[in-house]
């Protein structure tokens, strides 16, 4: 149980890794004063382009995956992944090496997912595409695919734990999205496209 705590702990390490704010790091570039401040890929696309959005969302999206996959690897089980995996989500949200102020969370959330439930989980990136090709609003795209979330790991697994998470985490997603949600609202949320100036 030991080690499995040690993993907990790592995990929450390694979702403090901040990728945005070290790609824009070696561009001179202190991301959170551009933008909407948000260490993550969109505000990152918006400011430095799509190859620096890419490398943000791979890496936010392995450490999620990797952090349930060792976790996995040391035969944990379905509590113990689920505790990996909310440990990298809030290391992510809330880094300790930024002063426990960072990204929103939605490309480290599905790396997890995709580490538990793959075939759930690309499903629901599906959607995430669907709703961006259409209304061009990632936030949106972001919220409807993990209100989905719940309903698609109770499609494609058997896991109550699994399902604890993936409601736990869509509520955490809208949590940190709430500003989000009233610029929505109010029709004043910034499009995928739109270019920051730098």
């Amino acid at each position: 149980m030991s080690l499995y705590i040690l993993v907990v702990m790592l995990a929450y390490l390694l979702g403090s890794i901040p990728f945005g704010m070290l790609i824009a790091n070696r561009k001179g570039l202190d991301i959170r004063k551009y933008g909407s401040g948000n260490i993550g890929t969109t505000n990152v696309l918006r400011t430095l382009g799509a190859g620096a959005a890419l490398f943000t969302l791979v890496g936010d999206i392995l450490k999620g995956t990797l952090a349930v996959l060792i976790m996995k690897w040391l035969h944990g089980t379905d509590l113990w992944i689920a505790l990996s995996g909310m440990a990298v989500i809030i290391g992510h949200n809330w880094p300790i090496f930024l002063k426990f102020k960072g990204g929103k969370g939605v490309a480290t959330s599905f790396g997890v997912f995709l580490g538990i439930l793959p075939v759930a989980t690309l499903i629901g990136a599906g959607i995430w595409l669907a709703v961006v090709g259409i209304w061009r609003y990632s936030s949106l795209g972001a919220l409807i695919a993990f209100f989905c979330m719940p309903f698609l790991v109770y499609s494609f697994g058997n896991s109550r734990t699994y399902l604890s998470l993936s409601a736990l985490v869509t509520v955490l997603i809208f949590y940190r999205h709430r500003t989000n949600l009233k610029r929505l609202w109010q029709g004043t949320e910034s499009k995928i496209g739109q270019k920051v100036k730098v």
